[in-house]
């Protein structure tokens, strides 16, 4: 019986840290897309692991902190990844749909990394946001 619950306390321990890692990508994501509702495209580069100061990236952040610029509070309506149900390190990229009450939404394309696994943790980095896609269109 005692075996029974520590194995059941193990596998609730695992499970906790893979599910909060989609938590984890989702706060992430909701920050950068704050600062970018800002205009602040200083925070979103230092948000995102990939896009150097100089770089072609940094300069479409720039450009999308500029005409995204919006007051309010940034609203995910919905989220796709693909590196979700990944047990181990994997690269993909999440489909972000968002918007500020009153304005029309945004859909944009994350690049993320997660590495580690479910014995030792999963974390997230933010590599890259996109400029904005078509409200139907895939990343």
């Amino acid at each position: 019986m005692a075996l029974c619950a520590v194995l059941f306390l193990a596998i609730g321990v695992v499970l906790a840290r893979f599910l909060s890692a989609e938590n984890v990508e989702r706060e992430d994501i909701l920050a950068v897309l704050q600062a970018q509702a800002r205009g602040d495209a200083p925070a979103e580069l230092v948000l995102l692991g990939e896009c150097a100061p100089a770089s072609r990236c940094a300069a479409a952040v720039r450009a999308s902190a500029a005409s995204l610029k919006r007051s309010g509070a940034v609203k995910i309506i919905s989220l796709k990844s693909s590196t979700n149900s990944s047990l181990t390190s994997s690269t993909g990229t999440t489909r972000v749909a968002w918007t500020v009450i009153g304005r029309l939404p945004v859909v944009q394309c994350v690049r993320v990394r997660r590495t580690g696994n479910l014995l030792s943790g999963v974390s997230v980095r933010l590599l890259t946001l996109s400029a904005p896609i078509g409200n139907e269109a895939d990343c």
